[in-house]
């Protein structure tokens, strides 16, 4: 079973398929505590959820018409039967992506041969979580993954910066810097991106606080 707070379809606000429609599933719970976190209130034990199987889940997805899945949360590793659900919908011809926070191994889903695309991020100082990161990762993402670096200061700049020329993560998946909403402008982090030459690092916008009220769910 897993336990689902929300579903619905919009545009994915960011990563690889940003702009392009999406079947969200919204997975109840997380491990880590973001002093940023806009979604908090899945994460809450007393948080209502549905708790639903992956077959089930999978025709939610296919009934909803739209070729993309994302798979999001709170931390959607945290799910058991996770993998049973990516098979079923790559099975069944959806594109499916899943927004992890790094924490959490990615070896048994990056492995898998019905394999889905990872969006992971790697909390930087100011999130209060650098020290949960799993760098083990690093070394199964792929071309069409992704690691976001979501910065609120120009120390979380810094430190982002020496992580990507640690691990030489341009060199084998998409490498995004997105702004903490209200923290730093976006013009900032592209003024560092100039001085430091990094020519393969994406600006992302959240395109779906951009485009509603930045606390409305369900978008």
């Amino acid at each position: 079973m897993l336990q689902v707070v929300e579903t619905f379809v919009s545009i994915n606000g960011e990563g690889t398929r940003a702009g392009e429609l999406s079947y969200f599933i919204r997975f109840h719970g997380c491990n880590l505590q973001c002093s940023y976190c806009d979604t908090r209130w899945a994460n809450e034990k007393d948080t209502p959820f549905l708790e639903i199987t992956a077959d089930e889940l999978c025709r939610k997805a296919l009934e909803a018409g739209v070729k993309n899945v994302t798979l999001t949360g709170g931390e959607p590793l945290l799910q058991k039967d996770l993998p049973k659900l990516t098979a079923l919908l790559i099975q069944n011809g959806l594109r499916t992506e899943i927004e992890t926070n790094g924490s959490l191994p990615l070896n048994e889903l990056a492995q898998a041969a019905l394999r889905p695309v990872f969006t992971m991020d790697y909390k930087l100082p100011g999130s209060g979580m650098q020290t949960a990161m799993n760098t083990n990762n690093f070394s199964l993402l792929e071309h069409q993954d992704t690691v976001k670096f979501v910065i609120g200061d120009q120390n979380d700049l810094v430190c982002a910066e020496a992580v990507l020329t640690q691990y030489h993560l341009c060199e084998h998946c998409h490498v995004y810097f997105s702004p903490v909403f209200g923290r730093i402008s976006p013009a900032e982090i592209v003024d560092f991106m100039k001085e430091k030459k990094l020519a393969m690092v994406r600006l992302q916008l959240q395109l779906h606080k951009i485009i509603w009220d930045p606390d409305k769910r369900g978008v």
